[in-house]
């Protein structure tokens, strides 16, 4: 089964550098593709020279991780696509179990590996970990990561699960499914899109898997940092998105609001930490999705998919009940 790993690149050299190396050696049997969002660093003079085995799809703009990777794909025939950031230092056989779900299982769609972080390579990575869930809210968590509590790997979850959603940093689909899709929503540009991707493909019937016997090391954060207010502003607005394009729709309406009032309180807590500039952020975030609401009713599908969730309230178990852990919730 021909794989075709696509990392999307905007003035990454210094990353290319790092990470491009494990993915050519350990990556046999697949097609390699960097899809570059017009840099204007010398990223793609760097991969020519010194990666000639990889090919090179040039987007037009830098149009973010969702219309990048919307605009390369076009251009990209394989089964299968692998997703991968640029900062993922992937290992051995890393493939082998991916490919081989999607072989002996049709109805799998999505496929996730385990993520660790590359800076602490025994710990789990914030962007993804174990795999992907939601609360009844909508807000996401993964196996060995609840919010900012990060588990060490002792082999727990070396599984093989379906999930509610695959991480972006590192994401198999079928291409099939990808296009039928539509592929991602580019009005998010960056941040939740794969949370709505995989939402979209769950609402249809698809599968979205873990397997926790495929292993990457992610860096995180190297495109957007945590303390990047525009990162804050992006996953506030995507995520009230998410919530208007897939909930049931009975949900919708009290869900929302319920999550914009909480937003409210996350707006006061950074305000209290003496971050007003994120607090501004949610604001803008606010205003943007008002701006935005009847184009993403307008995307809804309707469907009676009310087994989206995992747990009931991820906030009120880590905030309230100090929980950590979530195989606990």
């Amino acid at each position: 089964m021909n794989i075709a790993v696509v990392i999307l690149n905007w003035n990454g050299k210094k990353l290319l550098e790092t990470f491009l190396p494990s993915i050519i050696a350990y990556s046999k049997g697949a097609t390699l593709y960097v899809a570059d969002n017009a840099s204007t660093d010398d990223s793609i003079s760097y991969i020519k020279e010194h990666f000639p085995e990889v090919n090179i799809v040039k987007n037009k703009e830098n149009g973010g991780f969702a219309k990048g990777y919307n605009d390369a794909l076009q251009y990209i025939d394989a089964p299968i696509y692998a997703l991968v950031n640029s900062d993922i230092e992937v290992t051995e056989n890393w493939l082998t179990p991916i490919v081989k779900e999607f072989e002996t299982h049709s109805d799998t769609a999505i496929i996730q590996p385990k993520i660790l972080d590359y800076n602490k390579k025994k710990k789990f990575e914030y962007a993804g970990a174990a795999g992907g869930f939601i609360d009844i809210l909508g807000y996401p968590y993964c196996r060995g990561r609840v919010f900012n509590a990060l588990e060490k790997d002792k082999g727990q979850y070396n599984d093989t699960t379906t999930i509610n959603w695959a991480s972006g940093a590192c994401l198999f689909i079928r291409s099939e499914i990808y296009h039928k899709l539509k592929g991602f929503d580019e009005d998010y540009f960056a941040h939740q899109e794969e949370i709505d991707l995989c939402w979209r493909a769950n609402n249809l019937g698809h599968n979205i898997k873990y397997i926790g016997t495929s292993t990457v090391y992610h860096v995180g954060g190297a495109t957007l940092n945590e303390a990047n207010s525009y990162k804050t502003f992006l996953n506030f607005r995507n995520s009230l998105y998410t919530l208007v394009k897939n909930l049931p729709k009975s949900k919708v309406l009290i869900f929302v609001l319920i999550r914009m009032l909480l937003d409210g309180v996350a707006g006061l807590r950074f305000t209290l930490q003496g971050r007003p500039i994120h607090t501004l952020a949610i604001l803008k975030a606010h205003i943007s999705f008002y701006k935005n609401l009847r184009r993403m009713i307008a995307k809804r599908t309707e469907h009676n998919n009310h087994n989206y969730y995992k747990t009931t309230s991820v906030v009120w178990s880590y905030f309230i009940l100090n929980i950590r852990k979530s195989n606990k919730l």
